[in-house]
């Protein structure tokens, strides 16, 4: 049996993707990898005052993903992340390490537009209605008759 690994979290990027080969690069296979940071605010009360705690976790997007969002994935930007956590293990000077990190499987741009910018925080809207959409009131209703209900009814 497989126990349960998800994460959702809603948080804003630590730094810009792409200004180094550490926040975004192609592997040998040519698959994308953007490694991303979020800060996650977090009020608690203490005492009789509130008090906002900050956690900073480490992202990996991957895939097509990755590619098509990292003009958008900039300082400061609010995004939402679905994932799963990961643990990687080393030695280092005879030392073990660990470190958990998030890998992304949904990534989703929060926000309005940012300053200059026409990005629509990563919703857009497919919906159009159509012309004239509303019900003709003049036409025959259902059936096709005047709109009076038989009297003998077949249930």
């Amino acid at each position: 049996m497989t126990d349960m690994n998800h994460v959702t979290l809603i948080g804003r990027l630590t730094r810009d993707v792409g200004a180094d080969e550490r926040s975004f690069a192609y592997l040998p296979s040519g698959q994308a990898r953007a490694n991303v940071s979020i800060a996650v605010n977090r009020s608690r009360k203490n005492g009789d005052q509130w008090v906002d705690e900050v956690s900073y976790f480490d992202v990996t997007i991957w895939g097509k993903q990755a590619e098509s969002l990292k003009p958008y994935l900039t300082k400061g930007k609010q995004i939402a992340i679905e994932g799963y956590l990961r643990q990687d293990r080393w030695e280092k000077d005879g030392q073990k390490q660990s470190r958990v990190t998030i890998t992304a499987t949904n990534v989703q741009l929060l926000g309005g537009k940012s300053e200059g910018s026409q990005q629509t925080g990563g919703y857009v809207s497919k919906f159009q209605p159509k012309q004239n959409s509303e019900p003709d009131m003049d036409s025959a209703p259902f059936g096709g008759d005047s709109g009076a209900f038989p009297e003998d009814i077949p249930f």
